[in-house]
């Protein structure tokens, strides 16, 4: 498993908006192929700034399955033109897990 983590600075004042938007564009990712599951947090400190977690089997299930797709431009159409700066993504994958009781 893979993790995309994309922190998103919202433009100010487009946060309503944005959650709005994010929540029509939450079908397009998760049809994906090796998608998995995803979260969005918002900031507690920046109140426009949220971090998105996202799932997938294998990097290229993100890289190319889902970047290269219709899908994609559509999620791009109802989402990036929120964001200044563009959101830094990276992948992570699993070098220990554990949990608590």
């Amino acid at each position: 498993m893979v993790l995309e983590v994309a922190v998103l600075s919202v433009r100010a004042g487009e946060s309503a908006a944005f959650e709005r938007a994010f929540a029509e564009a939450q079908p397009i990712i998760s049809s994906m192929e090796g998608y998995i599951s995803h979260q969005l947090h918002r900031s507690l400190e920046t109140r426009d700034k949220y971090l998105l977690i996202v799932q997938w089997r294998r990097i290229e299930d993100h890289t190319v399955g889902f970047r290269q797709s219709a899908g994609f431009q559509e999620w791009k159409r109802l989402l990036h033109h929120f964001y200044d700066p563009p959101p830094v993504i990276e992948h992570f994958e699993a070098m220990s897990d554990h949990s608590t009781k």
